[in-house]
């Protein structure tokens, strides 16, 4: 069994409630067990990480900058990931890091210094189970009211009720079981300067080669990814530096 070294998290419907095209940080609420899924994997020493797509931005629905004021007001509440990436391409776009092609797993796991095999990454569609896939990562299914009955039956051996539960089980541990080192309540450790915590997303940089922020707008709801593609119809490999915006974590 391949040793988890990351967690990678979908965004919208996974951590915060699915709010189409939310460019509002005042709108963004966490969802049950996401703080506490994200506080489990940093006690254990994993790094974590957000991997969504905002196919507003090439829609030219939300702004570079509203996605990321949305993403630091998400990390504040989640008390601190390791890195964010999103794509701000739309479907039609043909780029590689839209899920669930695996450019963005590559480019966080490459961030994080961890081969992307030992990433797990928790999403609540077909599309964040795909791209994990076919980026030779593991891929839990943590489905809600959104996501498609026949998405929950085709991943019915790879899901879980919430993303605790997700991280509990790559961990090997039970539900009633106190993590050493963890607050023991649930409650997420807030990183500090001490521990090399990371900033705050609004630090985000526009990856060279992707659009810049004055004319690119962006954030999907999770009804725009595709629906079960194969993963032989994945893009391989990273999309490099172009069209991806990254969190730099402390290195």
């Amino acid at each position: 069994m391949t040793t988890v070294s990351a967690v990678l998290f979908d965004r919208d419907g996974t951590l915060v409630a699915d709010v189409p095209y939310n460019g509002d940080p005042g709108r963004v609420r966490l969802l049950p067990g996401a703080a506490e899924a994200v506080a489990l994997a940093r006690s254990q020493g994993l790094a974590t990480g957000v991997v969504s797509n905002q196919s507003g931005i090439g829609r030219g629905l939300l702004t570079v900058e509203q996605v990321r004021a949305v993403d630091a007001r998400a990390d504040a509440l989640l008390g601190g990931l390791d890195v964010w990436v999103f794509c701000p391409h739309a479907p039609d776009a043909g780029c590689g890091c839209r899920k669930p092609r695996p450019g963005l797993i590559h480019t966080a796991a490459e961030r994080l210094g961890v081969p992307a095999a030992a990433c797990l990454v928790i999403g609540d569609i077909a599309a964040d189970v795909l791209a994990a896939r076919a980026a030779g990562a593991q891929g839990v299914l943590v489905p809600n009211e959104a996501t498609a009955p026949a998405e929950v039956r085709r991943f019915a051996g790879r899901s879980a009720p919430d993303p605790l539960t997700a991280v509990r089980t790559a961990l090997g541990l039970t539900a009633g079981e106190v993590i050493p080192g963890s607050a023991g309540d649930g409650t997420p450790r807030v990183p500090g300067a001490a521990d090399g915590g990371p900033g705050s997303p609004a630090a985000e940089d526009v990856a060279p080669g992707s659009p810049s922020t004055g004319n690119v707008p962006g954030s999907p709801s999770t009804g725009n990814v595709p629906g079960s593609p194969s993963t032989g119809n994945a893009v391989p490999g990273s999309p490099g530096a172009g069209g991806v915006t990254v969190r730099r974590s402390p290195s």
